[in-house]
């Protein structure tokens, strides 16, 4: 019987199966017994795979197939671009430069020799024609502009002798550390290449500083002039026999208002500097902008001490009810300004605006001196005179720092020795800083008086400022420094206030 199952034929298979489902009918039929149906010995046949199965299983070999080959079609391209494009690309790009060997010859640094035979040569002579050409369409430079050119290339041809750059002094490199990026100057070596365009000076599109430093100082003086409040008479004398000055306070004129009705009730403090204690005042004339004064007041001071006082006016309006409001104030310098203070002299000043009334911080003398071949500045400090005093003791511990800054930054400071308990102390110590002379138009000096205090902060008297960028007589001592090299240049300056001198400036300084 298994070998019918095995014959396959399609009739045999369905007679087979038409007796195996009457052999499992229950009851079976009629004539059909169980042992009958046993010795057929009916088996199920075995599946053999299917041609679907088949076709399955051939295609997922031919994805298979398929997709390595893709893959090694892929590695095949990558090491051929590698091995084989890349090279012939860069020989590609690096063949035009062969081509051209004059322009070769002038963007590769080279010695000065070789440059010299090079631009001997006729042909790169012909190139630089060439290259001064704008285009064939636009019209070409001038001949004399190109005969001017080659001239100056045949005399670079002739100047074979080696030039070398100073050497840089080692005491100057710490200064160039601390300069900022921008500020550092390379050396640049002009005998290895063309000479640039730029080198010929021309006067057309260049920018005048003189023009727009005049108009900023007519800005300044139109500022001073509308910060004036008025004005104010007043004469001096001096007393010989009782050894006083006599100040007599006559009037003002043109005072602003300022009370809400339009008018003002003024008066004035006298002050002769730096004595502060001594302070004398009018009386208060109310609701007037001419008041008329007329009031003499005594100062006890020896001859001798006139030279170095100050007269100090300070004009106020009279609130009865708050805090008085400061009209301006009136500093004479020089008592001797008008006279020789035998005779009573009147005499008329500007009321300057002022918010609060300015305190006289005191002066400093030193001197500076410049040495430009050893590239050495030298502050002396020599003395300082009235200072404020700082100490309970109505004395002051002074000391003077100076710092060097460049562009709003500090790069040095050195400091003098602390006198004790002095308002006018002697110092003559030198401070020395080296700058190289092209970075003196970059840098100015901080001179600060301190007090020292031995317990906290050290606090400060007063600041002054020389250099470029300074005003007044700050900026006329660096440049009379400048003018006169290796001669050391004194000068008394007045202290001011921190927030005053750096109006621009860095808070931090």
């Amino acid at each position: 019987m298994n070998g019918v199952w095995e014959a396959g034929e399609p009739r045999c298979q369905a007679a087979l199966a038409v007796l195996a489902s009457l052999c499992r009918a229950r009851p079976p039929p009629l004539g059909l017994d169980v042992e009958t149906c046993r010795s057929f010995e009916l088996e199920p046949p075995e599946r053999s795979p299917s041609a679907a199965d088949a076709g399955t299983s051939v295609s997922l070999l031919t994805v298979v197939v398929i997709v390595c080959g893709v893959a090694l079609v892929a590695v095949f391209l990558f090491l051929f671009w590698k091995l084989c494009w890349m090279p012939w690309r860069n020989k590609e790009a690096s063949s035009p430069s062969s081509a051209n060997p004059s322009l070769e010859a002038l963007q590769s640094p080279s010695p000065r020799g070789n440059m010299a035979d090079k631009l001997k040569d006729p042909n790169t002579l012909g190139f630089l024609e060439a290259a001064v050409k704008i285009s064939h369409t636009s019209p070409d430079i001038p001949a004399e502009v190109q005969r001017s050119v080659k001239e100056h290339i045949m005399r670079h041809t002739r100047l074979q002798r080696q030039t070398t750059e100073p050497a840089s002094s080692t005491r100057h490199t710490s200064f160039k550390r601390h300069l900022p990026r921008q500020m550092h100057v390379s050396s640049v070596d002009y005998g290895n290449e063309l000479p640039p365009a730029a080198e010929q000076p021309t006067s057309i599109g260049r920018i005048k500083p003189e023009l727009y430093k005049q108009k900023s100082v007519d800005g300044d003086e139109a500022k001073t002039e509308a910060k004036t409040c008025g004005k104010i008479n007043f004469s001096l004398r001096y007393d010989y026999e009782n050894e006083t000055l006599i100040v007599h306070i006559l009037k003002a004129f043109d005072l602003p208002a300022k009370d809400f009705c339009g008018s003002s009730d003024p008066y004035v403090k006298i002050y002769l500097l730096p004595d502060r204690k001594c302070k004398l005042q009018t009386r208060v004339h109310r609701k007037t902008l001419n008041p008329t004064f007329d009031e003499n007041f005594h100062f006890p001071v020896p001859y001798e001490e006139l030279a170095d006082r100050k007269l100090h006016l300070s004009v106020f309006d009279f609130d009865r009810f708050s805090r008085h409001d400061m009209i301006g104030e009136v500093i004479l310098d020089n008592l001797f300004e008008a006279s020789d203070l035998s005779q009573e002299t009147s005499i008329w000043k500007d009321i300057q605006y002022a918010t609060s009334e300015s305190v006289d911080l005191g002066e400093i003398m030193f001197s500076l001196c410049y040495l430009p071949t050893a590239g050495r500045l030298t502050l002396t400090v020599i003395k300082c005179r009235n200072l404020k005093a700082m100490d309970i003791t109505g004395y002051s511990d002074p000391y003077v720092k100076v710092s060097l800054l460049c562009d709003g930054r500090r790069l040095k400071k050195k400091k003098t020795t602390i006198k004790k308990n002095t308002l006018n102390p002697v110092y003559n110590e030198a401070i020395i800083f080296d700058i190289p002379p092209e970075n003196m138009d970059q840098v100015s000096l901080l001179i600060s008086v301190m007090d020292y205090d031995r317990v906290g902060h050290n606090e400060i008297i007063g600041v002054c400022r020389v250099g470029i960028n300074a005003e007044g007589l700050g900026r006329d001592h660096w440049n009379e420094m400048l003018a006169y090299p290796r001669k050391p240049i004194a000068h008394w300056h007045s202290l001011v206030e921190v927030k005053k001198s750096f109006k621009e400036g860095n808070p931090r300084l």
